[in-house]
């Protein structure tokens, strides 16, 4: 299989006018998280964490201004923010259905689950609803296998899960009683 290149030294940033890394997040980077580390990389996830937790996903224009904090190249961030599923690159709805993969999840029908989502949302996964509510995601583990099937809708956890358990939470969630 040829690789497939893209040419991102080229690509247009979009960008705001407000930066993403607020002087508050730059003074908690500076005074709590850099200390703990002997070069300012080790700072790299919490960085891309709070931009995530604070928006949603992390732009083109907050990895560029992580990079410039940190002192790193841009090109560490962006590997970094692209590799790991926490993160996402581009804006999610705002509920997060994050449906557990793991082999335990597997093993106790994950895909079941998966498909009572797709079907309720109409969506698949990776994709957000046409009203930006819902995102839907699979990730690799939850830690929670003693409870499997499991999904995060946003931070909280939904354990035990059928297909029918999993269309009464996301009812919850539309209906304004599980805003999680």
């Amino acid at each position: 299989m040829a690789w497939i290149t893209k040419n991102s030294a080229s690509q247009k940033v979009e960008r705001r006018d407000q930066p993403y890394l607020t002087a508050a997040m730059k003074d908690d980077l500076t005074k709590r998280v850099l200390p703990r580390y002997e070069k300012s990389l080790g700072a790299l996830l919490p960085a891309l964490h709070m931009i995530q937790h604070e928006y949603g996903w992390v732009p083109h224009q907050a990895m560029l201004e992580v990079a410039a904090f940190l002192k790193i190249a841009p090109s560490d961030v962006i590997d970094t923010a692209s590799f790991y599923e926490e993160y996402s690159l581009r804006p999610r709805g705002k509920y997060v259905v994050q449906v557990c993969r793991s082999i335990a999840c597997e093993f106790c029908g994950h895909e079941k689950v998966t498909q009572a989502v797709k079907d309720a949302l109409g969506i698949d996964v990776g994709e957000t609803t046409d009203d930006g509510m819902f995102t839907l995601v699979e990730l690799e583990c939850l830690g929670s296998c003693d409870t499997a099937p499991v999904a995060l809708v946003n931070e909280h956890l939904h354990e035990r899960l059928t297909p029918e358990r999993m269309v009464a939470v996301l009812a919850e969630v539309k209906a304004g009683k599980g805003g999680h």
